[in-house]
Parts: C-alpha cells; structure tokens; sequence
C-alpha cells in the first residue's frame, strides 16, 4: 500500500538527513528512514474546549479573529493542550484566555478528530464548565465572545462544534 503524505510531514530524516520512504508498518501507513530506521511517528495535537451555558440555556461562543483558523467565524473556546499540561488545565486555561471567564471544568461531553486542516489534524475534548468569575470579554484570537441560543447560532467555523451543538440540541428538546 503506498503511502500518502500529509502536508507538513517529514520528507528527509532529522537524525541523518536521508529521505525518508513510505511504508506499511504495524498495518498504518508511516514514513521510515531507510539508512537510520528512524520513524516518523506523526501524531495529532490534543485540543480542549469548553461548553458553557448561561441560566438560559444559550451557549457561550468565540468569534475567531487575527490569525485563528477559520478567522471570522464562531467556536466554542478551545485551544492546544501544552506539552505537559493536564487537559482540564488547558481547557481552564483557554476560557480565560479566549472570554476573561474563569470556571470549575467538568466532566468530558464530546471527543473528536478535527480533519479541517490536513496539515494539522487534531484530536479534540469538549468539556462541561462552570463558571466562576471573571468578566465576559474577547481576547487572545476572540475578537468577540457571546452566548447564543441553539436555534440561533452565528457561522460555526467547524463541524465538530457544528456536530457537538446537535447533540446539544436533541438532548434540551
């Protein structure tokens, strides 16, 4: 089975620089260094994101500004998990980053892989949160933060969101 690369994957090995040859190992698909037998273990970023409703119901937002991916449109807070960092901590971490919101996080409600940049496919946690404190207000990559209801959501930037709010809104009618 010939191997497909993926936007950023390695071409050449970082240990001694040979070109790195496509094959099928342990039955995935892999790119291994003929001279070194280095291989190139390519796995997704973790991300965590957080859904918060009000006393309404409604369902806090971002809107996903400057250099984001999907720049425009609208999220649930989320980010990368850092290298060792707990999850829960980075999804905390985020809401406050992203909305001026601190919150207790809950339990998990949804796990996804995101496939919407092939060069950066992630494997994401949505988490239950409570806020805390804080005060609602954008920043880092939100240029604006809301609670919206389920029947009337902005342009969702992607379709794990897109797919977690269904399910919100099966369980709430």
């Amino acid at each position: 089975m010939p191997h497909t690369h993926w936007p950023g994957e390695y071409t050449y090995c970082p240990h001694c620089r040979a070109e790195l040859v496509g094959e099928q190992i342990e039955s995935v698909a892999r790119m291994r260094c003929p001279e070194c037998d280095f291989i190139h273990f390519r796995n997704p970023p973790i991300g965590a994101a957080v859904v918060v409703r009000d006393d309404e119901g409604r369902l806090l937002m971002v809107k996903r500004g400057g250099k984001a991916t999907r720049a425009g449109f609208w999220s649930m807070p989320a980010g990368y998990v850092d290298y060792g960092e707990d999850i829960r901590d980075a999804a905390a971490r985020e809401l406050t980053e992203e909305t001026g919101l601190e919150a207790d996080i809950g339990e998990p409600v949804f796990v996804a892989t995101n496939f919407h940049d092939p060069s950066k496919v992630s494997v994401c946690v949505w988490f239950l949160a409570t806020v805390t404190g804080g005060s609602l207000r954008p920043g880092d990559d939100a240029v604006e933060a809301g609670f919206f209801s389920l029947d009337a959501l902005p342009d969702l930037a992607f379709e794990t969101d897109a797919e977690l709010i269904s399910r919100l809104s099966v369980e709430t009618t």
